[in-house]
């Protein structure tokens, strides 16, 4: 059994980009404090026995295999950083992957060119496509349609191999998942006005797959993202803007700008749920945040906000909620998943941190801290739910809560996979790193925790799941990342 120490986090210094402060806030998130430890049990039981509810699945896994290796791009993002997409897709019995390699001949931030993986019954890869001699900054989102075709949404930049950025042009590469080594076509989007893009683009690209339909969001500016819809008859048919929400009650009113958001399209309604990701808004914070790291700005992550079209063909969102803050208290908040169930129920999965306790002595002496990765289910906009998975309160000696991700079977069971760090004793600060599986029951309950055995946990991972167009499964594919190692892992229920 693989255990871990967790030491006190360092700090952000000077210089550190958006998407640092990200893969910084998730180390403070697992870190936490020292106050926070020890074991306890793993969720509240459910309401009704498991007799009750039918047959048990258990996880066996079947494949956990490493595909690649990377070396950093230092240009603020990674394999992983396009969080609330998703990297692989199943169609059948077709796993294909979409990866990054780092080229070393060009600089940062454009640094980067995609690769096309194909997984094999065993899970090992093989390259079936790359970008040739095109570059980037992100990694590539990819999605699916049931009838075989396969879409990674690439970003192609213009700068020369020593310039930092220049134009880019959104494409849409289409493959057969049957053939993806032969030629791709080159889909452009549409767009509602002129727009120039670069290599930043927090973009998110989700499909319908048994409608065969698509939906690509891009964030070039810091008032509002804009989209281009897709539809079943290959017309880029419906384009628009969402003005992101005013955040009046910031020192200096401003827009709040919604990134890394989960979003669905089903039956041409989208959902869109994202956090703010704008420079430190409250004066006395963002000073004494430059005492403790001397740098003259730091992003907040610290409401989750949700909107939804119910017919994106007419171009209109209803009214932003905000489903979540922890804005009194400096806290932290990341969107993990989002699944739209057949009677639009909304469910959301998230984690969260209550307070910076850099700030708590002196703004918020009072203030206790918790630690959770949180699900609620929304209706017509309103929250009719909400729940911790997990969570680890100030004081208690339990489990610790990372990032989850939903999955649904073919009959229509919710899951949640997540991470955990197990507490091993009261007294060490040692944890075991763990992955576990939750069934979300029908009455809003949660089912028994199981551990999912995996020789190496994955703390972060993406799924093959319906937002990205693979149907519901018995199986479970996961892409996750360790040490710089991209694996994959087959898990089926049983």
């Amino acid at each position: 059994m693989q255990t871990v120490t967790l030491n006190k986090w360092k700090e952000p210094t000077m210089g550190t980009s958006s998407a640092s402060l990200v893969a910084w806030s998730v180390l403070a998130l697992c870190a936490a404090e020292a106050a926070l430890a020890q074991s306890g049990p793993l969720s509240e039981p459910a309401d009704r026995s498991m007799s009750q509810l039918g047959l048990i699945l258990r996880p066996v896994v079947e494949v956990e295999q490493e595909l690649y290796s990377y070396r950093p791009a230092k240009n603020g993002a990674g394999p992983m950083w396009c969080f609330g997409n998703t990297c692989i897709v199943r169609l059948g019995d077709e796993v294909l992957v979409s990866g990054i390699r780092t080229l070393s001949d060009h600089v940062p931030l454009n640094n980067v060119r995609w690769m096309l993986l194909r997984c094999d019954a065993a899970g090992k890869a093989a390259e079936v496509a790359n970008g040739g001699d095109s570059h980037e900054r992100e990694p590539c989102p990819i999605t699916c349609f049931d009838d075989g075709r396969v879409f990674l949404s690439t970003n192609p930049n213009s700068c020369k191999p020593d310039q930092r950025d220049g134009p880019a042009q959104p494409q849409v590469l289409e493959f057969a998942a049957a053939n993806p080594s032969a030629r791709p076509s080159s889909l452009l989007p549409k767009w509602n006005r002129d727009l120039v893009f670069h290599g930043h683009t927090y973009r998110s690209f989700a499909a319908d797959g048994p409608r065969h339909e698509m939906i690509l969001f891009y964030n070039t500016a810091y008032d509002k993202t804009y989209w281009s819809f897709r539809d079943s008859q290959g017309r880029w048919s419906a384009q628009g803007e969402i003005d992101f929400p005013w955040g009046k009650e910031y020192d200096k009113p401003q827009p709040v700008r919604v990134c890394y958001p989960t979003v669905q399209l089903r039956d041409r309604a989208v959902y869109y749920c994202g956090v703010s990701d704008i420079v430190e808004p409250y004066q006395a914070w963002r000073a004494y945040k430059k005492q403790l790291t001397g740098q003259d700005w730091d992003y907040d992550f610290r409401r989750l906000l949700f909107t939804w079209s119910d017919d994106i063909t007419t171009g209109k969102f209803h009214p932003w909620v905000e489903i979540a803050s922890r804005d009194k208290t400096c806290g932290w908040l990341f969107p993990c998943d989002l699944w739209v169930a057949p009677d639009k129920a909304v469910h959301l999965l998230w984690a969260e941190r209550a307070i910076d306790t850099r700030l708590r002595e002196k703004f918020f002496p009072t203030a206790r801290q918790s630690i959770a990765l949180n699900y609620a289910v929304v209706r017509e906009g309103k929250v009719v739910l909400r729940k911790p998975v997990l969570q680890l309160d100030e004081g208690q000696h339990s489990d610790l809560p990372g990032r989850g991700r939903f999955h649904v079977t073919p009959d229509g069971r919710l899951f949640v996979l997540y991470f955990a760090s197990a507490a091993v004793s009261p007294t060490s600060g040692a944890r075991v790193p763990q992955n576990r599986l939750v069934e979300v029951l029908r009455d809003g309950a949660f089912g028994e925790p199981i551990g999912v055995p995996l020789k190496r946990p994955l703390e972060t991972f993406f799924v093959a799941g319906v937002r990205g167009g693979s149907a519901p499964s018995d199986l479970i594919d996961l892409l996750g990342e360790s040490e710089a190692t991209l694996r994959y892992c087959r898990i089926r229920l049983r």
